[in-house]
Order: structure tokens, then C-alpha cells, then sequence
């Protein structure tokens, strides 16, 4: 994971916005963090499907945690739904992380699991399910297609703004109004 560093050609690290007319129901209206992209594959994770189940409520550790400190699950994307990583906004010394941008890491770490859930500070912290994951030429495909504005990473945008108003906030970011975004504009 996180190898296209020295390919010129990658997109990552980049968030991409689903253009209004992406129906996809796991994408519709989405801000993807694009972690990785190269000619044969792309991983991403959707950042504003916040749901309101807790995340000690479906992870499952030996031993088990009992406490719920209030950490939220999100759904990273459609593949693999059972995979969790963990999104953080600062890199902890303790922590196994790779580093996505700056400000940004991603962990798969049961212990950095457990303390989150055990602990009542999360800071800049998300718990996500599933990913999104694209085959060789597919995000091109869908970029040519116009199914996807690019975007800067925002740490604000990622852990600041409501998860109902990122992506709104985001187009408008761009100098975009959302409602004026349609099939056939041309936009990229």
C-alpha cells in the first residue's frame, strides 16, 4: 500500500468529488481520500458516510472492549466492508501508520484500535469500514468521463466539516455551485 510516491503519473494524495450525475449509490454525492493510483489499481476512502452505529458495537477484539466511548464507525467504501483502517490527523509515535500527505495517516493496528476505543480523546481520528477500490484504467476511465472533480486534501474539510455539508462545502470550495454541476458541462 502507499507505493506510488515515485510515480509521476499518480493523482494520490488527492480527494475526489462525485459529480452530481454519479448515481452510484455508494458514491453519490462523496468525498473520496485517494490514498493510491497507478496504472494498475486505485485505493480510496469515502469520508462523508458517517453512520450512527458505534464503533465498539461491531469491532471485535480478544479480549474483548467493553466500554463505548462514543468513536463512530463510517463506511470507507463498498469493498471489503469488514476491513477496518484507522484515518488520523497526527502521527502517534506508538502507533504502526503510513503516512497518506502530510497531516494525514492511515493504520490497520489492533493495539492503535483498542487504545481508541478505550480512550475518550480521538482527536482527529476516524474508524472506517470498506474501501474504495478501482481496477487498471477504471478511475481514468471514470475522471475522462467526467464522474469526478479533484481536489487538494483539506485536513479541515476531512475532520472539521460536517459529514451531511463535506461535500457541498468541497465543490463550492473549488469556485463551483453544486446545482450548476451537469451532464455534459464539461467540467474537470
Amino acid at each position: 500500500m502507499m507505493t506510488t510516491r515515485g510515480n509521476s503519473n499518480s493523482l494520490a494524495p488527492r480527494l475526489l468529488l462525485s459529480m452530481p450525475q454519479l448515481n452510484d449509490p455508494n458514491f453519490k454525492q462523496t468525498v473520496v481520500l485517494l490514498c493510491e493510483h497507478s496504472e494498475e489499481a486505485a485505493f480510496g476512502l469515502v469520508l462523508n458516510r458517517q453512520t450512527d452505529t458505534p464503533a465498539s458495537s461491531v469491532v471485535s477484539l480478544t479480549p474483548p472492549v467493553e466500554a463505548d466511548n462514543g468513536l463512530q464507525l463510517w463506511i470507507g467504501g463498498p469493498v471489503e466492508p469488514e476491513r477496518g483502517w484507522i484515518l488520523m490527523g497526527d502521527q502517534r509515535a506508538d502507533a504502526e501508520a503510513v503516512r497518506v500527505c502530510d497531516g494525514l495517516y492511515l493504520s490497520t493496528s489492533a493495539d492503535l484500535l483498542r487504545r481508541l476505543l478505550v480512550n475518550r480523546s480521538q482527536g482527529r481520528t476516524r474508524l472506517l469500514t470498506g474501501y474504495a477500490g478501482w481496477g487498471a484504467g477504471q478511475l481514468d476511465a471514470e475522471l475522462a468521463a467526467s464522474a469526478w472533480l479533484i481536489a487538494d486534501v483539506q485536513l479541515d474539510l476531512i475532520f472539521e466539516t460536517q459529514a451531511t455539508q463535506m461535500w457541498e462545502t468541497a465543490i463550492r470550495r473549488l469556485g463551483a455551485e453544486p446545482s450548476m454541476l451537469q451532464m455534459g458541462h464539461g467540467v474537470h
